[in-house]
């Protein structure tokens, strides 16, 4: 019924409980499970933890906090993983220019290495965007113009979102838009056609409103489909479907 299109099973939070977590989550409806992999022992334990569950599916690249420290040892191996088809996207990269925990002309290197691998393996792009849109959006004109790509747990402004759609690209939204104060993300959710959004939890962060102060899990994303339904004024089974159908024809799975 649900997709998760972005959690991060192989961290270091879930890991040491992921049977546990994948149980709840298929008791509560998940078919499909996005593994987001942001180092080599993440990936390697992706590429594991999906011979034993085939519904759950692996993405890698180092994520822009961490291309100072990560960059150069991950890269050749997310580029090995992706040729040998272990890969359904790459992801999560980008820009982050909010904590600018790298500086931003090592993000931007790291980023236009994972266009031209993308490019090169034929896979989409999942990206990590915060307060870097301008910045983002002219790489992406020069570089990956055209190509499939989906913005992870938004949380730019309605003109951001407009600017998302309008390159072809799917918006996700996370547990945030249940947060009380997320006004913006939720008029955001409103706006954005059922046909190019998806929902994710980004495990083991961002846990939904009841779950406050909870490590996040799958199982939760009830709740994020649950709000977006009431902002829409729509069945949550339709919601189920659309992020799903969108989530299976983005990754191809």
């Amino acid at each position: 019924m649900y997709i998760d299109s972005h959690a991060h099973l192989t961290s270091e939070q879930i890991f040491p409980i992921v049977d546990q977590v994948l149980e709840r989550a298929k008791l509560q409806g998940l078919d499909v499970i996005v593994n987001i992999c942001t180092d080599i022992d993440s990936l390697k334990k992706g590429i594991d933890l999906r011979a034993r569950y085939p519904f759950v599916y692996n993405t890698a690249s180092t994520t822009p906090h961490d291309v100072v420290q990560e960059g150069e040892l991950f890269f050749p191996v997310v580029e090995k993983a992706a040729r040998e088809g272990h890969l359904v996207a790459i992801g999560e990269t980008g820009l982050d220019y909010f904590y600018e925990h790298s500086d931003k002309k090592t993000q931007q290197k790291y980023l236009s290495k994972y266009f031209a691998l993308a490019k090169e393996v034929k896979l989409p792009v999942i990206f990590h965007c915060r307060e870097a849109f301008e910045d983002l959006f002219d790489m992406a004109n020069d570089e990956y113009a055209g190509l499939p790509a989906v913005l992870h747990c938004f949380t730019g402004t309605l003109e951001e979102a407009k600017q998302v759609l309008d390159r072809g690209w799917y918006l996700s939204i996370s547990g945030i838009v249940t947060f009380k104060k997320s006004l913006q993300l939720q008029e955001v959710a409103k706006f954005v056609p059922l046909d190019r959004l998806f929902i994710e939890t980004d495990s083991p962060y961002l846990a939904p409103q009841s779950k406050r102060g909870m490590q996040n899990e799958p199982s939760f994303i009830c709740e994020t489909a649950m709000m977006i339904s009431s902002i829409k004024n729509i069945p949550v089974e339709e919601v189920a479907k659309a992020t799903s159908a969108n989530a299976r024809a983005f990754f191809s799975f």
